[in-house]
């Protein structure tokens, strides 16, 4: 089976929409791999410290967003 990454990274990108808090900062809880693409893409601050949080870029934030909508939420019937 080969694996979209691309496609995984903007499923995780999408569910730290989820455990956003302070604006910006979301839960880490996701593969290192993953959040290390995110990093390259300037999706997320550098996820490698101490901190339980990474930080969303002004373009990761807005695209976190609507990632989520597009993907986790109901269309109108």
């Amino acid at each position: 089976m080969e694996i979209d990454e691309d496609e995984i990274d903007d499923a995780v990108l999408a569910l730290l929409w989820l455990t956003l808090h302070n604006e910006r900062c979301a839960w880490k809880g996701f593969d290192w791999a993953t959040t290390d693409r995110l990093h390259k893409k300037g999706m997320i601050g550098d996820p490698v410290n101490k901190s339980k949080s990474l930080i969303l870029t002004d373009e990761g934030l807005e695209r976190s967003q609507a990632l989520f909508r597009e993907l986790f939420t109901r269309r109108p019937q």
